[in-house]
């Protein structure tokens, strides 16, 4: 039994890595900017946990499942119902895994001074939760830098990387 838990611990640690993260959400309504850091844990193939806030608020990818806990009120979603999400679960995929990013209709990447910006703007009537993302990986590494979950009426979460 002892063998078996010293290789599960193992294996969580050679395929964990996290990093500090900081989050910022501006809301167009509010003053101040709210403020607050926390961790990035990733794990292959497809699970990025980015928790804040002493663990309250939450982004978890787990696979094609995404959970969104923010100010005490949990979304779930999968990206195999929401289109929305399907093209973010296959780039943070693809990411994650040293993958060439997918091509897509609602995808833009772009490269400058060594780093890759890949804008996923979704398409569509229905209204959206985001109406875009924005992530920005180091072009060599792959490591996230920035992580922007841009809302309606100029709202948005900011996650930076470290």
């Amino acid at each position: 039994m002892k063998k078996v838990l010293i290789f599960l611990f193992c294996m969580l640690t050679l395929t964990m890595s996290a990093q500090s993260v900081t989050k910022t959400s501006h809301k167009k309504a509010v003053k101040t900017d709210v403020v607050t850091t926390g961790t990035m844990t990733i794990r292959k193939p497809d699970y990025i946990c980015i928790s804040t806030d002493g663990g309250k608020d939450q982004l978890i990818m787990d696979g094609t499942k995404f959970t969104m806990t923010m100010g005490g009120k949990q979304h779930v979603t999968d990206s195999k119902k929401n289109a929305q999400f399907a093209t973010f679960q296959a780039v943070l995929h693809a990411v994650i895994n040293g993958k060439p990013i997918p091509e897509g209709e609602d995808l833009t990447v772009t490269t400058k001074n060594g780093q890759k910006t890949i804008t996923i703007t979704p398409t569509g009537k229905k209204r959206k939760l985001f109406t875009s993302f924005v992530l920005t990986v180091d072009a060599k590494t792959s490591a996230f830098k920035v992580l922007r979950m841009n809302g309606r009426k100029e709202d948005y979460t900011e996650y930076t990387f470290k």
